[in-house]
């Protein structure tokens, strides 16, 4: 069922809920400038087949509202956004899970609202920490030091947006996906594709928002309460991960509380069809137990 919920006076997110009513609820949370429709049909059916499953649009994506130029909010605002959106579809406790800035809203929920979560899984995203990795040999590393976006994805992002019409976005956007899948499992640009399109369809209009990257991100460090969070939390490793490359992964789940980590074959920083169902095993396997 789908529905609009009041974020805020002037702000309304939209929102989709699959499954049984009655299942243990399930919030999946898309990374920035990311419609919940990010999270491909075939991964939310496989995680609804034992879940209330939950996906929304942040603000300035999708169907939500696009307010940021006109009312600016910072990057914490997304994630009590999350809880506005439990709050009104009457859920009291759910499992989140998070890609990419998803991830670090759900780190925030993890330590701001943890009595509103039942677990957490984390995918493609970098610790809200500064205790530092601690590598095989023992060598202790700062968060700061740990590998990088990849340059190329960098660039990417460095080159300014220009409308060239429906088709030239799709093409850009499709080049995007090729490079955040990784090297490692065979690229499907038709797949990529015809989720955009999808997206595009939904949205409305084509248009890109820039607001996450603009939107303050100060106030995000959560190391103490990460490290004594009782919220159990599974940590997805990605080998091919270009945004948060190894060994980020690893540092999230020394990072967490009692985190468990599981790597999925090939995965980067994408959800082709190749890793649903590894996905949705983990996750399921995952909420399962707790």
């Amino acid at each position: 069922m789908e529905r609009f919920v009041d974020a805020a006076p002037g702000i309304r997110l939209w929102a989709e809920d699959r499954g049984t009513a009655d299942a243990p609820s399930l919030l999946l949370i898309m990374g920035a400038q990311a419609s919940g429709l990010g999270w491909p049909d075939e991964l939310v059916d496989m995680l609804a087949s034992r879940h209330h499953v939950i996906r929304y649009d942040h603000r300035d994506t999708g169907r939500s509202t696009w307010p940021f130029d006109q009312q600016p909010y910072p990057l914490t605002q997304l994630a009590e956004d999350a809880v506005t959106v439990l709050d009104a579809l009457g859920v009291e406790r759910s499992h989140v899970v998070g890609m990419s800035l998803g991830g670090m809203l759900a780190q925030l929920l993890v330590a701001d609202h943890p009595d509103r979560l039942l677990s957490a899984t984390l995918i493609g995203t970098s610790a809200l920490s500064t205790a530092p990795y601690v590598g095989p040999d023992g060598t202790r590393i700062p968060p700061e030091e740990l590998p990088g976006i990849a340059p190329r994805l960098l660039e990417m992002w460095a080159r300014p947006v220009q409308d060239r019409g429906l088709e030239a976005e799709l093409e850009r956007r499709v080049e995007h996906w090729r490079v955040l899948g990784g090297d490692q499992i065979p690229f499907d640009a038709e797949y990529a594709r015809t989720l955009e399109r999808k997206v595009i369809e939904h949205t409305g209009h084509y248009s890109t928002s820039t607001a996450h990257a603009r939107a303050d991100a100060s106030g995000m460090d959560r190391t103490e309460q990460l490290a004594q969070t009782s919220v159990p939390t599974l940590v997805i490793s990605a080998p091919a991960e270009p945004v948060a490359p190894p060994p980020h992964a690893h540092h999230l789940a020394q990072a967490i509380h009692g985190a468990r980590i599981v790597e999925i074959p090939g995965m980067g920083h994408a959800l082709p069809h190749e890793v649903h169902a590894p996905l949705a095993t983990a996750i399921l396997e995952h909420t399962d137990h707790c």
